[in-house]
């Protein structure tokens, strides 16, 4: 092959380099983002499905959404969203409003809203609300077992309020009563227990269990384990809130106690309270200033703590 032979080689065009040096470029760059987007998209719903695995999303709500209850005890907690996902955390979300007494004005539930977040490795975020509460109730909770405003003391109160006013009040007793003892308690006295304290915790808050789960969805069992059809009556209320509590207690596995103690929790204390089934005190949001005086008396009691009071217009 002879030098004329060969092509002629082109004039150099600054222009056409630049453009094709452009384009290469350009379909560097979209291929390159376009195999980022989608490493995104699997991370992101690979880690929600890690994250949402089984029941482990509804179990995070099971178990922190009613821990977060008893670490409240001086509150009304719902759950107003069960659940959101993002690569490195579930959370959920609850609104909590300070317990009063029944027959005050409330308008709606209300209450603030608070969010509650699980990690990615199955750790609790930074958790509102608990011994920084410091409500009237919390406080006459954590009263329980201290000797804090004994029974003369009590009186006093009671005896400069009007006897037809509705109060927020924990009744403590001399010495724990059982299940059975607790419910004909209430039932001599015509006296409802929302919350019942199951722990001698004194200057703490001790474990509080009331009121509906908001982890228990089966239907609400008879004591011989059929379904419950009829209306609860006030004593039956105390034995099934019992057995309510043991069947969450039930579920709990020993690596959920690090984030139990987020709540000031134990499984130790909760499995014992279990057990034991004993009622160190009680919380009532409805009896009357008159018939705490009454309940005061009964040599079962060792105090009574009035944590708020209001008058209902509907009473006749």
């Amino acid at each position: 092959m002879t030098e004329d032979d060969l092509l002629p080689m082109p004039d150099f065009d600054p222009k056409a380099t630049r453009r094709a040096v452009r384009r290469g470029l350009t379909r560097t760059a979209i291929t390159v983002l376009a195999a980022l987007v989608v490493l995104v998209l699997v991370a992101t719903v690979g880690s929600s499905l890690i994250q949402q695995r089984g029941d482990r999303e509804m179990r995070m709500t099971d178990v922190l959404g009613t821990a977060f209850k008893i670490y409240n005890p001086g509150y009304d907690i719902q759950v107003q969203d069960w659940g959101a996902t993002t690569p490195l955390s579930m959370s959920f979300t609850v609104s909590a409003r300070p317990m009063r007494a029944v027959g005050g004005f409330v308008a709606g539930y209300g209450g603030a809203e608070h969010v509650i977040t699980q990690d990615f490795f199955g750790r609790v975020g930074r958790l509102p609300l608990g011994n920084d509460a410091n409500t009237t109730l919390s406080t006459a909770i954590a009263n329980v077992s201290t000797g804090n405003q004994p029974k003369q003391d009590s009186r006093k109160v009671l005896a400069r309020l009007p006897e037809g006013l509705n109060a927020l009040a924990v009744i403590e007793f001399a010495k724990p009563l059982t299940t059975k003892e607790l419910a004909a308690f209430t039932a001599r006295y015509k006296t409802s227990a929302d919350k019942v304290v199951y722990e001698r915790r004194p200057r703490s808050i001790p474990i509080t269990w009331g009121g509906p789960p908001m982890w228990d969805r089966d239907p609400m069992p008879e004591m011989d384990g059929t379904t419950k059809t009829h209306a609860i009556m006030p004593d039956e209320a105390i034995e099934l809130d019992l057995a309510s509590f043991r069947r969450w207690v039930a579920i709990l596995q020993d690596y959920d106690d690090d984030n139990l103690h987020d709540f000031d929790l134990s499984l130790a204390r909760l499995r014992k309270a279990a057990k034991d089934g004993l009622a160190y005190a009680y919380v009532d949001s409805g009896a009357t200033i008159g018939e705490l005086r009454k309940i005061i008396e009964d040599p079962l009691v060792q105090t009574v703590r009035v944590a708020d009071v209001t008058y209902d217009v509907e009473r006749p």
